[in-house]
């Protein structure tokens, strides 16, 4: 990949800063009566030291970040509890855009003091953004003397935030962008061998292509979750009432094939652990072996897998792990994605986990700190791993982007 252009390429000093976070957080109501607050402030706290660090050097920010899905102006939608919880963080006021475009707006940007910070309303309120509307992008590089995109988990979107403002203004990527990029670019370009990866999740289909990626480049491929059972469906086992789609058994088994001609070993699960049905008060059944009984579901691996994994990855030397090991959200069947987690805390190797579920496993444990690299991306963080071009990335490497 071409060199990243920087928040340290830029002059920002006294300049105003158009930055474009990913705010887009739950929200939830304390009680009935109480205002609508963040539930948790993950990604507004991994765009602090973007934040910090223009604010310290003497810019002017003006931040911009969607916030669900809107239909028109949802006022349920609006960025207002994210910037009440911004401001709580960085110990300074943050004040809310009425909107996000206009005269009105531009005036707030120009009577920013050096330092102080202006949230945009919700970008989506805009019919323009997802479009990439040229309009929209015009009128948002009005606001700002320069370009700063922070928001890698939106950079395999061409939004008008994301990557149509970027051709209009001097851009570089934010602290937070730059981390991602490189952590995972070196997991796929320049990886210490052995790579080990961990990939579980749903469906097998949705991280095909990842799949064959590290099949090229890995040493060694676990899989778990639910994405297991149309590999073994297509070796010949049964898979009882377990998530295994049809069409994706013929994925399974091209998969197998791929591996036979591949360096890497691929692993599949040697035991699982089933129930009747995906509740928490269900009872757990461990079995010896991955043959599905009828009426029965496989809904974590077993603990021998679990440990034979854990053995994978304390005789790596890099880690990738995307996606829980079974239906960790439910306490029975949360063994196998903990000890996952637990054995990736505790290895010496260069470590990088991706998925918004692997990720809030990780957490849930207490293990963020031991892990070398979290990605706050989902789809863009596997686009990236399998050799995508990020539109919201590749504008920030084009040299006509730089003035």
């Amino acid at each position: 990949m071409s060199a990243l252009r920087t928040i340290d390429d830029l002059d920002v000093a006294g300049r105003r800063v158009l930055v474009r976070v990913d705010f887009n957080v739950p929200l939830e109501h304390a009680s009935p009566d109480a205002p609508i607050r963040v539930a948790d402030d993950a990604r507004i706290r991994a765009a602090l030291p973007t934040i910090e660090e223009l604010r310290r050097r003497g810019a002017r920010l003006i931040l911009v970040s969607h916030l669900g899905r809107p239909k028109d102006h949802d006022p349920a939608l609006s960025l207002g509890p994210v910037a009440d919880r911004l401001a709580q963080l960085i110990r300074a006021p943050v004040k809310l855009a009425p909107a996000v475009v206009g005269p009105q707006i531009r005036a707030l940007t120009e009577a920013l003091a050096t330092g102080e910070v202006l949230m945009l309303e919700n970008v989506r309120y805009e019919p323009g953004e997802t479009r990439n509307d040229p309009a929209l992008a015009s009128a948002l590089a009005e606001l700002a003397d320069v370009y700063v995109n922070d928001a890698f988990g939106t950079a395999h979107r061409a939004h008008a935030s994301t990557e149509g403002v970027a051709h209009l203004l001097p851009c570089a990527a934010g602290r937070l962008m730059e981390r991602e990029v490189r952590a995972l670019t070196a997991v796929t370009q320049a990886p210490d061998h052995p790579l080990v990866v961990i990939l579980g999740g749903a469906k097998v289909s949705d991280k095909l292509a990842v799949a064959e990626r590290f099949l090229d480049i890995a040493d060694v491929l676990c899989i778990g979750g639910a994405m297991c059972f149309p590999l073994l469906a297509a070796q010949g086992h049964r898979v009882g009432a377990s998530l295994c789609p049809d069409g994706d058994v013929e994925i399974g088994r091209g998969m197998l094939d791929a591996a036979a001609r591949s360096r890497c070993r691929l692993e599949l699960p040697q035991d699982l652990v089933l129930a009747e049905r995906a509740d928490a008060d269900a009872p757990r059944r461990p079995i010896d072996g991955v043959d599905v009984p009828d009426g029965w579901m496989g809904l974590d691996i077993g603990a021998a897998t679990a440990a034979r994994y854990g053995g994978e990855i304390a005789a790596a030397r890099t880690v990738f792990w995307n996606g829980p090991m079974g239906r960790f959200e439910l306490e029975p069947f949360a063994d196998g994605t903990h000890a996952i987690a637990q054995a990736v805390a505790s290895t010496s190797a260069t470590t990088v986990v991706g998925g918004g579920e692997t990720v809030e496993a990780v957490r849930s444990m207490g293990l963020q700190d031991r892990i070398t690299h979290l990605s706050t991306g989902g789809g863009a963080t596997l686009e990236l791993l399998e050799g995508r071009q990020l539109p919201g990335v590749e504008v920030l490497l084009e040299p006509t982007a730089v003035r």
